[in-house]
């Protein structure tokens, strides 16, 4: 019996694509670079802020100029995190149900906190979440289980008992080393080229409104 439900948040819980698209097309403005449209920037949001530079820009971390890129792109993201960044279609729907069943959900999230937690509150979800692991509260990023099995200890949940939700490979990679049951989000941001069914994910879902009975037949 499932009592314990984690979400990824950008590309899972919430659709943050086109903050960080705007955020990450200002930058290029900035660098007299024409605007890049948000099918191309979408797909790369899950795998992250380095990702999307490297898109955007050319550069991996390493590369001169790279870090001045990501503090820009970064600082320019906080400041209008929330603008069009909503919970996906369906999911405030489910968080109720969760709720109402009397089980528990978070957010387990590569995104820093000094980005998460005014996201997450900005969405109103701060006072909802029973916990909130994000890229730098434990030593180590998914996936390695490190941020899975910390969240399940916040919320004194058995790994067996819980089901993490995620729409990137390594999502699913941190959630079966964790052992907890794990369901990709085919709705989120994941690329053309990649092969979600390969992933050995305990099942998929092609919108919020299929979480519910997926985790059922869990």
């Amino acid at each position: 019996m499932i009592d314990t439900i984690l979400f990824d948040l950008d590309g899972t819980l919430a659709d943050t694509a086109a903050d960080l698209a705007n955020a990450l097309n200002d930058i290029r403005l900035l660098r007299d670079k024409p605007k890049l449209g948000l099918e191309t920037i979408r797909p790369t949001v899950s795998l992250g802020g380095n990702a999307m530079i490297k898109l955007a820009f050319d550069l991996e971390e390493g590369d001169d100029g790279f870090d001045s890129v990501r503090t820009q792109f970064l600082n320019q993201y906080l400041e209008n995190i929330a603008k069009e960044t909503r919970l996906f279609d369906g999911m405030e729907e489910l968080l109720r149900l969760i709720e109402n069943e009397n089980k528990t959900w978070g957010i387990v999230t590569n995104k820093s906190s000094w980005l998460t937690n005014p996201l997450i509150e900005a969405l109103g979800l701060n006072g909802r979440a029973s916990c909130v692991v994000s890229g730098d509260t434990t030593e180590h990023r998914k996936p390695h289980p490190a941020p899975l099995l910390h969240a399940c200890e916040l919320v004194r949940s058995k790994p067996e008992t819980t089901v993490y939700i995620g729409d990137a490979q390594r999502d699913i990679e941190a959630g079966r080393r964790a052992g907890t049951k794990t369901l990709i989000a085919l709705y989120g941001y994941i690329e053309e080229d990649e092969e979600p069914e390969n992933w050995q994910a305990d099942g998929m879902v092609s919108s919020p409104g299929e979480i519910q009975q997926k985790i059922s037949e869990l």
